[in-house]
């Protein structure tokens, strides 16, 4: 039994061993993670010296109040002497077009700024390098599409095959018109079309102001179309051809030392709900580069989706099969 005792102990002894050095591990993961994942990003708080800041708008646009805000740290930031936009973007709201619209002038006010369209910049995408003192697109990027638009659906013959009898008591003719159930009175249609005209004149007044035209100019190109790069620079839409190395030389003819790095200002990762399955798995996938598909497609199409009020956005509709 005394054997026995000792052979047990021994057993117990390397599985408390074992265990511990397994908590130890552990610990020693967790506070690295936390270490790393909680300090301070240069590329998002900031860089502590001169450089050109990159900026990356892509995808669809709504009124972005982290993107705002690292605009206007941008603004403030002494060492930033000057600022390139990447643009890649459909559009998105007119509303957040227009925010970062305006935060962009006055980032050129205080520094020079300019655009660098990637494979699209479109409608509110536009509107945006727009707010730039000069744009750089690629001979094939897509460029344009100047205009607002508003869409909803109408379910009411889906709702009739339902068997879905919708029904509103409305304080006035007008309220939560147009509804989706129903057809919309051709008043409802005149105050939309009215709202939509105004913005599109809007929209029409920053192209004119920005790029210099003569409103009839202006009214031309507006109606929609997309150019290609080169048509864009025909056009006087954009002021260049090229890439990044095409928009660090303008900005260093804007006396910005051609020596300064360019350093990107990324966005502030999401960090409050990590313990959460769906966050810790999007942290896992981006360590080991397979960010993108973490995403499930319902989130990569929900922004769109979601997308309310008047919009500027480009996108390519499937022409109706009979």
């Amino acid at each position: 039994m005394q054997a026995d005792d000792i052979i047990d102990r021994q057993r117990l002894r390397r599985k408390v061993t074992f265990w511990r050095i397994a908590a130890i591990l552990i610990a020693a993961i967790g506070v690295i993670w936390a270490a790393s994942y909680y300090a301070n990003d240069d590329e998002t708080s900031g860089f502590a010296y001169d450089h050109i800041a990159k900026v990356k708008i892509d995808g669809t646009i709504f009124e972005d109040e982290e993107l705002l805000e690292r605009l206007e740290k941008i603004e403030d930031d002494d060492f930033v002497k000057g600022v390139i936009l990447s643009i890649d973007s459909p559009g998105g709201t007119t509303v957040g077009g227009e925010a970062i619209f305006e935060a962009v002038r006055k980032i050129a006010e205080k520094k020079p700024v300019v655009a660098q369209v990637g494979t699209l910049a479109a409608s509110a995408g536009y509107m945006i390098a727009s707010a730039t003192d000069q744009i750089v697109a690629r001979k094939s990027s897509i460029v344009g599409s100047i205009g607002v638009i508003f869409q909803y659906p109408n379910f009411e013959g889906l709702l009739d095959n339902l068997g879905v009898d919708m029904r509103s008591i409305k304080s006035s003719p007008m309220k939560a018109e147009p509804n989706f159930y129903g057809d919309t009175p051709p008043e409802a249609e005149a105050m939309i079309e009215r709202m939509i005209v105004d913005s599109y004149d809007w929209f029409k007044g920053i192209v004119t102001e920005r790029r210099g035209f003569e409103p009839e100019k202006t009214a031309q190109l507006a109606d929609g179309s997309v150019f290609t790069g080169r048509q864009a620079l025909e056009n006087g839409l954009i002021d260049q051809l090229g890439g990044e190395d095409v928009a660090r030389d303008w900005l260093i003819e804007q006396d910005v030392d051609q020596d300064l790095d360019t350093k990107l200002w990324k966005k502030k990762p999401e960090r409050n709900n990590f313990l959460l399955p769906n966050a810790a798995m999007a942290w896992f996938m981006k360590q080991v580069g397979l960010e993108s598909l973490s995403l499930p497609i319902a989130e990569q199409f929900g922004k769109r989706l979601a997308l309310d009020g008047m919009l500027s956005i480009w996108h390519v509709q499937s022409a109706e099969k009979n």
